[in-house]
């Protein structure tokens, strides 16, 4: 199953000289830039789970799994959301080391969480994925935006797998990877590549292709 990443702003609550840390990788019910908003309790199976293993969700640097920096010794769900509370290794690790310089001048823009996701619902009222159900295999130190050409080589992809993407997939990628608004995102996934009105779209020339290369891949797949 496709490993999903999902960031929030950096809400570090504080920074030793020791390279410990604490804060949040998920804030409950904050829609994010991709249109989802983690409902509380979204983390409790999961969380249940890795105590029974006497194990957290590892800490990595931009979603690398070959790139762990350190370990969490904490992580809980609040009213708040999912509290972190961890150690780089900065005196064993040179990427830690350097994790924790940008950490402590501000140039770290988020934390973001990998997971799987399990359940949830679409709120018509609010145009949000509301998840409610993941699991959780890490949490990021992360230059914020995450690689938004990634969504729309998912996309493409698994069309030309014969897989069908999730809408929230698709919607995502034509608004995080080719800068549609939100509208414009779901007309397209309403009515087609015919709903859009070129002059208000405004994508660079390969976003552009990249839209024009989905409309193909859905023309072959009907």
């Amino acid at each position: 199953m496709e490993i999903k990443h999902l960031n929030v702003p950096l809400k570090i609550k504080s920074v030793s000289e020791t390279g410990e840390f604490e804060g949040y990788g998920s804030v409950f019910g904050v829609e994010d830039s991709y249109g989802d908003a983690v409902m509380k309790g979204a983390f409790l199976r999961s969380l249940t789970e890795w105590a029974a293993k006497g194990r957290l969700p590892s800490m990595l640097w931009q979603h690398q799994m070959s790139e762990p920096i350190g370990i969490y010794t904490e992580m809980k769900e609040d009213e708040h959301g999912l509290y972190v509370k961890g150690r780089l290794l900065i005196d064993d690790d040179p990427l830690a080391k350097r994790a924790y310089a940008h950490l402590k001048a501000g140039s770290l823009g988020g934390l973001s969480i990998g997971y799987i996701l399990r359940d949830y619902e679409y709120d018509k009222s609010l145009g949000i994925y509301k998840l409610k159900d993941i699991d959780l295999w890490e949490v990021s130190l992360v230059t914020f935006p995450a690689n938004e050409e990634a969504q729309v080589t998912n996309v493409k992809t698994m069309l030309q797998n014969g897989e069908t993407p999730s809408p929230s997939n698709v919607e995502k990628a034509l608004r995080e990877a080719l800068g549609f608004s939100r509208t414009q995102a779901k007309a397209f996934m309403a009515k087609g590549y015919s709903a859009l009105d070129q002059r208000e779209v405004e994508p660079d020339q390969d976003a552009l292709q990249s839209l024009k290369d989905l409309k193909h891949i859905f023309a072959e797949g009907n």
